[in-house]
């Protein structure tokens, strides 16, 4: 229901962006008029390309699908610049309505204003769109070195993690590839998967074979992950078998000791059950864990990040917020999470939140960029 519930509003933005989109779009081939029908038809076809992807690619992955899936991901983000830049246009012709600030223009400049300033618009948007992929598609790694005051069986731990990997049509073979090259070359202790490792539908990752790749991370202790909320919108229990058949260990609201350090790893907040309970509350979890150990916990969604310092935790890692992925919407990101991206300490409590090695939606990032964590974890002598 509550997948159902995020589709129809989701569906719903979606027609009336778009709708307020094509309607500007037709307006201002006024004097072209003869271009109007194939603009309504290719119109129609990019604002349900996606969906319709989506559709094909549950029945059965082809090119086709993976076509729509590419076109209608780049335009969510071409969508999203649209609809500022008209936003900005509309409130300059509001502001000229009533001032008269601006020279007014004769009726062949304004023709001549609107398809060059339309075409412009289109050109600076595609510049944008090929910065945002050069950003979604180069990693970055952040290091990051903390200390617990507690002991453990060595002096520190060389943590490698990612977030929000949203393996499946847009980020396949060749993009996993690269994040595990990046995640061997820092020569980890211990890898840890935040959650968003699938995309939802987990049957093109396996029609991929994408779980051979995982076959090859070099960790000294193991690959350790957690489920995320897209892992819930498509087959969770499939996608953690699939994935735990190729050496990933999953921790779902259950602990496990490596090497005199706890890690403790939580359903995420989207998982119901059968009798509609959702996942266990943090003290549940935490029931029996060794607090005189350093403990680390993963924990997709960053809510309540008190609960984690108050449960005695050393360290949380979480993902999913993607720092919005797309400037400016990081304002809302750091409006409804307390940490929406990067470092932060609570008590004795330290905290991270990346903004993911992967993107949903467009391939795009404009404001943040993809990353590894890099962190080492030094513990009391």
């Amino acid at each position: 229901m509550r997948i159902a519930i995020f589709i129809s509003i989701f569906l719903a933005i979606h027609l009336l962006a778009n709708f307020y989109i094509g309607l500007r779009a037709w307006q201002s081939l006024e004097y072209v008029s003869s271009i109007r029908p194939y603009f309504v038809a290719g119109f129609v076809l990019i604002v349900f390309s996606y969906v319709i992807g989506e559709l094909l690619e549950w029945k059965a992955p082809s090119l086709l699908s993976d076509v729509l899936i590419w076109i209608g991901a780049f335009w969510f983000a071409y969508m999203a610049y649209f609809l500022l830049s008209l936003w900005i246009i509309d409130l300059v012709r509001l502001v000229q309505h009533f001032t008269h600030v601006l020279p007014s223009p004769t009726p062949g400049d304004y023709v001549r204003f609107k398809l060059f300033g339309g075409l412009t618009l289109v050109a600076f948007l595609t510049i944008i769109m090929i910065i945002g992929n050069y950003n979604a598609t180069h990693i970055r790694t952040k290091s990051l070195s903390i200390a617990v005051d507690k002991p453990s069986v060595h002096d520190s731990l060389r943590i490698v993690a990612m977030s929000d990997m949203h393996l499946g049509t847009i980020i396949g073979r060749s993009r996993l590839r690269t994040m595990i090259d990046s995640v061997n070359a820092l020569k980890p202790d211990i890898v840890l998967l935040l959650g968003d490792e699938i995309d939802g539908n987990p049957n093109p990752v396996i029609a991929a074979g994408l779980g051979e790749l995982f076959d090859t991370i070099r960790s000294t202790y193991g690959v350790y992950s957690i489920t995320g909320n897209h892992e819930y919108i498509g087959n969770a229990d499939r996608s953690v078998e699939y994935l735990g058949e190729h050496h990933v260990h999953w921790l779902r609201d259950s602990s496990f000791e490596v090497e005199g350090v706890i890690l403790v790893g939580r359903e995420d907040r989207s998982m119901r059950k059968p009798d509609g309970k959702g996942r266990k509350e943090i003290g549940e979890v935490m029931q029996g864990v060794d607090l005189s150990k350093p403990v680390i916990m993963m924990d997709h969604q960053p809510f309540h990040l008190e609960e984690a310092e108050q449960a005695g935790v050393d360290l949380q890692l979480s993902g999913h917020t993607h720092h919005a992925q797309i400037w400016p919407f990081n304002y809302i990101t750091q409006a409804v999470y307390e940490l929406s991206w990067g470092y932060k300490m609570r008590g004795k409590t330290h905290y991270y939140v990346s903004c993911g090695v992967g993107t949903w939606g467009p391939p795009v990032r404009i404001g943040s960029y993809s990353e590894i964590l890099e962190i080492t974890m030094k513990f009391r002598h």
